[in-house]
Protein backbone atom coordinates (compact mmCIF):
# COMPACT_ATOMS: atom_id res chain seq x y z
CA UNK A 1 0.00 0.00 0.00
CA UNK A 2 2.94 2.32 0.75
CA UNK A 3 4.52 1.68 -2.52
CA UNK A 4 1.36 3.43 -3.98
CA UNK A 5 2.15 6.55 -2.71
CA UNK A 6 5.45 7.07 -4.82
CA UNK A 7 2.58 8.01 -7.67
CA UNK A 8 2.08 11.50 -5.69
CA UNK A 9 6.06 11.94 -5.28
CA UNK A 10 5.52 14.85 -7.64
CA UNK A 11 2.60 16.74 -5.20
CA UNK A 12 5.03 15.64 -2.25
CA UNK A 13 7.92 17.78 -4.05
CA UNK A 14 5.55 20.39 -4.65
CA UNK A 15 4.36 20.76 -0.72
CA UNK A 16 8.06 21.01 0.00
CA UNK A 17 8.90 24.04 -2.72
CA UNK A 18 5.65 25.93 -1.32
CA UNK A 19 6.44 24.94 2.27
CA UNK A 20 10.30 26.12 1.94
CA UNK A 21 9.37 29.24 -0.07
CA UNK A 22 6.82 30.70 2.02
CA UNK A 23 9.01 30.28 5.23
CA UNK A 24 11.86 32.49 2.98
CA UNK A 25 9.12 35.00 1.86
CA UNK A 26 8.25 35.24 5.11
CA UNK A 27 12.09 36.26 6.45
CA UNK A 28 12.71 38.22 3.40
CA UNK A 29 10.42 40.85 3.58
CA UNK A 30 11.58 42.71 6.85
CA UNK A 31 15.26 42.09 5.10
CA UNK A 32 13.57 44.69 1.94
CA UNK A 33 11.41 46.85 3.87
CA UNK A 34 13.72 47.53 6.75
CA UNK A 35 17.36 46.47 5.41
CA UNK A 36 18.75 48.97 7.58
CA UNK A 37 17.03 47.70 10.96
CA UNK A 38 17.79 44.42 10.25
CA UNK A 39 21.22 45.21 9.74
CA UNK A 40 21.83 47.03 12.83
CA UNK A 41 19.94 43.61 14.43
CA UNK A 42 22.09 41.04 13.18
CA UNK A 43 25.21 43.39 12.89
CA UNK A 44 25.43 42.98 9.17
CA UNK A 45 26.16 45.63 6.47
CA UNK A 46 22.98 46.81 4.93
CA UNK A 47 23.78 46.21 0.95
CA UNK A 48 24.26 42.24 2.52
CA UNK A 49 21.30 41.94 4.09
CA UNK A 50 19.15 43.90 1.48
CA UNK A 51 20.31 41.23 -1.15
CA UNK A 52 19.69 38.22 1.20
CA UNK A 53 16.67 39.55 1.37
CA UNK A 54 16.10 40.16 -2.44
CA UNK A 55 17.96 36.30 -3.38
CA UNK A 56 15.54 35.04 -0.82
CA UNK A 57 12.69 36.47 -2.71
CA UNK A 58 13.73 35.27 -5.90
CA UNK A 59 14.67 32.16 -5.14
CA UNK A 60 11.54 31.76 -3.49
CA UNK A 61 9.38 32.75 -6.60
CA UNK A 62 11.47 29.88 -8.36
CA UNK A 63 10.09 27.61 -6.20
CA UNK A 64 6.81 28.43 -6.39
CA UNK A 65 6.37 28.54 -10.05
CA UNK A 66 8.61 25.43 -10.53
CA UNK A 67 11.06 27.65 -12.67
CA UNK A 68 14.94 27.01 -11.80
CA UNK A 69 14.11 24.90 -8.68
CA UNK A 70 17.49 23.35 -8.57
CA UNK A 71 19.22 27.01 -8.62
CA UNK A 72 16.89 28.31 -6.47
CA UNK A 73 17.27 25.71 -3.76
CA UNK A 74 20.80 25.67 -4.16
CA UNK A 75 21.05 29.81 -3.47
CA UNK A 76 18.66 28.98 -0.50
CA UNK A 77 20.66 26.30 0.87
CA UNK A 78 23.91 28.56 0.82
CA UNK A 79 21.98 31.31 2.15
CA UNK A 80 21.04 28.35 5.35
CA UNK A 81 24.80 27.38 5.86
CA UNK A 82 25.58 31.20 5.92
CA UNK A 83 22.69 31.40 8.76
CA UNK A 84 23.71 28.22 10.62
CA UNK A 85 27.55 29.42 11.04
CA UNK A 86 26.29 32.83 11.85
CA UNK A 87 24.77 31.23 14.51
CA UNK A 88 27.09 28.72 15.61
CA UNK A 89 30.24 30.61 15.52
CA UNK A 90 29.34 34.35 15.87
CA UNK A 91 26.80 34.19 18.32
CA UNK A 92 27.00 30.80 19.94
CA UNK A 93 23.37 29.38 19.53
CA UNK A 94 23.33 25.66 20.39
CA UNK A 95 21.20 23.66 17.96
CA UNK A 96 17.99 23.66 20.29
CA UNK A 97 16.88 25.83 23.71
CA UNK A 98 14.06 26.09 25.59
CA UNK A 99 14.20 30.02 25.65
CA UNK A 100 14.99 31.17 21.83
CA UNK A 101 15.00 29.73 18.19
CA UNK A 102 18.46 27.23 18.44
CA UNK A 103 19.89 27.06 14.11
CA UNK A 104 17.56 23.72 14.24
CA UNK A 105 15.11 25.65 12.23
CA UNK A 106 18.35 26.49 10.06
CA UNK A 107 18.72 23.28 9.35
CA UNK A 108 15.73 21.97 8.10
CA UNK A 109 15.27 24.62 5.79
CA UNK A 110 19.03 23.61 4.60
CA UNK A 111 18.22 19.97 4.45
CA UNK A 112 15.30 20.62 2.14
CA UNK A 113 17.06 23.05 -0.22
CA UNK A 114 19.33 20.09 -0.32
CA UNK A 115 16.38 17.36 -0.81
CA UNK A 116 14.84 19.27 -3.87
CA UNK A 117 18.81 20.42 -5.15
CA UNK A 118 19.27 16.18 -5.36
CA UNK A 119 15.51 15.25 -6.19
CA UNK A 120 14.39 18.30 -8.51
CA UNK A 121 11.17 20.01 -8.36
CA UNK A 122 8.92 17.35 -9.48
CA UNK A 123 6.88 18.36 -12.78
CA UNK A 124 5.05 20.25 -11.50
CA UNK A 125 5.47 23.92 -12.38
CA UNK A 126 7.11 25.34 -15.05
CA UNK A 127 9.62 23.67 -16.79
Amino acid sequence: MVEQLTQYSDIGLLLVRIGLAVIFIYHAIPKVKNSKGMAQMVGMPVGMVLMLGMLELLASLGLIVGLYVQLSALILAVIMLGAIGMKMMKWHVPFAAVDKTGWEFDFILFASSIALILAGGGSIGIQ
